[in-house]
């Protein structure tokens, strides 16, 4: 039953050599990859008027200048990827370039930023959209963690998929907002040119604000540069695209980067000119649709497309974090398990954990999407910073032809990541100060893990310098719990391995219960040595493993081994199981870490 439903949801497996077909095109690779940094569109201009509102709503006509300081960042943010993606065509991004050029814990710092961002990626986006769902239908307001959360698991499936195929759905979607929002700003344009929107609903550019200070404009516009998040996502997932792959992977970029400049910029100022003033109700983006075309047929096509986005924007996350997960584990920084592909040949592992924990996210934070975007962009600045970092060290370094025109991009792109990096830190340190708490704990677990997995490689080594011991001969223990098929279908078992010796080992809970016991099976297998223990404490792993201590300890002396036989019935029906003590599982857990015990389980099915 349940590998019916598996492949009704996520599909037949797919065979190894079907990997290049899962590569992607531009076009599909543009909607999958750029949906997080396009979907900003809708919530990083209502980001800079949120800080000018606690001024003015006077002071809206300066979110003209901060538009045009983030599309110079944007610009600056393109080119440096576009020589990342050139420089690593691996793959990897800000990870992999920290890392050679930087050093160890650098790498890490941007890995460690990059998995959490890739997680608050998901949460930002799905409870982004799930509040334009709720700007549209108010009425559900009251359900957006239940609404958000069903959108994560139906996204996870998805992507479990596989990437061609969830591209394949995505595209549509991330296409029709770009040309809704397209729609929107022209005609939002054009009624401005002929004089359908009154002038007076805004401040003119240039009008002295009382109380505006470099401090608040600087916070505005790190707020707004919350836009650019998912700028990195392509030159992370470079191995997705079709070849060349370096080629269309930087097409790409610089297509999302194009259309990301004419989106923002057109929201920016029909907000400005509409003199929108951001509302906890309802988005800046909706209010223009409104604004615009009224509540028609146009409004819902435009906030049904935006909700969408919001919520498809998550899947860069789901397309990059899993890529990225690889290369740490490679590393062996993390779990070798986010290696392994599923049977769609996606890393189905990164992806689960990706869809838990942002639903973990998502409700900590009560799907309120304005909590989570400060320490989503910060954790996203930080790689930004490094990664531009680590590339002016490799122009130093190499000096390859026209290295300086490449440093210099590099160089602007570092200044100003870092410029928003601290403007954030200082401007809303009381929303981000728990990176700095989590983010060197990350550091920490990632080496911890390193020197776990180098320890094993050591002592795993055949040409560690610790001898393997000879073994002269077995002790078998058998624990039983009454005369049964079960029992002696161990026995026999045991008896097939030419063990010198067999103990079945009885725990009794009463002393007549005992003596009785002992009579039944001497009838019954005199040729097995049968030791019962009391328990007056009604336990059974205390006395048992004390016994099998006693044995091992004994039986080291001699060099031979104790294996425990645990006789296990297995019922017809899973579900039979939890009708069953199941002592078999408890002993295993105990003894599974006695460093020279054996554990077998013989399994005995029951055929009703």
């Amino acid at each position: 039953m349940l590998a019916s439903l598996k492949r009704l949801l996520i599909g037949r497996p797919l065979k190894s050599t079907e990997l290049g077909e899962q590569r992607l095109n531009k076009t599909k690779a543009l909607a999958i990859l750029s949906s997080d940094a396009l979907s900003s569109v809708a919530y990083g201009p209502e980001q800079i008027l949120l800080v000018l509102v606690t001024v003015s709503t006077v002071a809206f006509w300066y979110s003209i200048p901060i538009a045009i300081g983030v599309l110079f960042l944007l610009v600056a943010l393109i080119l440096s990827y576009r020589q990342i993606i050139f420089a690593y065509p691996h793959g990897g991004g800000a990870y992999v370039v920290s890392k050679e050029n930087l050093g160890v814990n650098p790498g890490l710092i941007a890995g460690g930023s990059l998995l959490v961002d890739y997680i608050l990626t998901v949460a930002v986006s799905v409870s982004a959209g799930t509040d334009a769902i709720t700007s549209a239908f108010p009425t559900l307001h009251s359900h957006n963690v239940a609404i958000a959360s069903v959108l994560v698991i139906f996204l996870t499936i998805l992507n479990l998929r596989g990437i061609t195929e969830s591209a394949s759905i995505l595209a549509y979607p991330v296409y029709l907002f770009v040309l809704a929002l397209f729609i929107l700003i022209g005609v939002g344009l054009f009624n401005i040119m002929t004089g359908e929107v009154p002038p007076n609903l805004h401040p003119s550019i240039g009008t002295p604000v009382a109380g505006i200070s470099l401090f608040l404009l600087l916070k505005a516009f790190a707020s707004g540069s919350s836009a650019l998040t998912g700028v990195e996502a392509i030159s992370n997932a470079i191995p997705n695209f079709k070849d060349p792959a370096p080629n269309n992977a930087s097409k790409t970029l610089m297509a999302m980067g194009a259309l990301l400049a004419l989106l923002f910029s057109g929201i920016v100022y029909l907000a400005y000119y509409y003199g929108i003033t951001p509302k906890h109700e309802e988005t800046v983006v909706s209010q223009i649709a409104a604004e615009t075309f009224g509540r028609n047929i146009w409004y819902y096509f435009i906030q049904g497309t935006t909700a969408m986005i919001l919520v498809l924007a998550a899947n860069t996350g789901y397309s990059a974090f899993p890529l990225l997960a690889v290369n740490l584990a490679k590393d062996k920084f993390i779990a070798r398990m986010f290696t392994m592909r599923g049977d769609r040949l996606g890393y189905s592992n990164g992806i689960i954990i990706l869809g838990i924990t942002s639903i973990i996210l998502i409700v900590a934070f009560k799907g309120q999407t304005e909590q989570l975007i400060p320490l989503y962009a910060v954790g996203v600045f930080i790689p930004f910073t490094l990664s531009q970092t680590g590339m002016l060290v490799k122009w130093i370094r190499e000096k390859p032809k026209g290295w300086i025109v490449k440093l210099t991009i590099n160089f602007i792109g570092a200044l100003i990541s870092f410029t928003v990096m601290m403007i954030f830190f200082i401007t809303k340190f009381t929303q981000v100060w728990s990176i700095l708490i989590f983010l060197p704990l990350i550091v920490f677990g990632f080496h911890r893990i390193k020197k776990h997995y180098e320890a094993v490689g050591d002592q795993l080594r055949l040409t560690s310098c610790e001898p393997a011991i000879p073994i002269e001969g077995n002790v078998f223990i058998v624990p039983v719990a009454g005369i049964t098929h079960v029992v002696e279908n161990s026995l026999n078992y045991a008896k097939s391995l030419n063990a010198d010796q067999i103990i079945a080992v009885y725990v009794s809970f009463e002393r007549e219960h005992e003596k009785a016991f002992e009579e039944k099976w001497n009838n019954w297998q005199p040729d097995v040595r049968l030791v019962t223990l009391h328990s007056q404490y009604r336990s059974i792993i205390q006395p048992l493993t004390k016994f099998i201590d006693t044995v091992e300890h004994k039986a080291s002396e001699s060099n031979y081994r104790v294996t425990v036989l645990i006789p296990q019935f297995i019922p017809k029906k899973s579900w039979h199981n939890a009708l069953h003590n199941q002592s078999s599982l408890l002993i295993r857990a105990f003894l599974l870490y006695r460093r020279n015990v054996i554990l077998t389980t013989v399994p005995y099915h029951l055929k009703e």
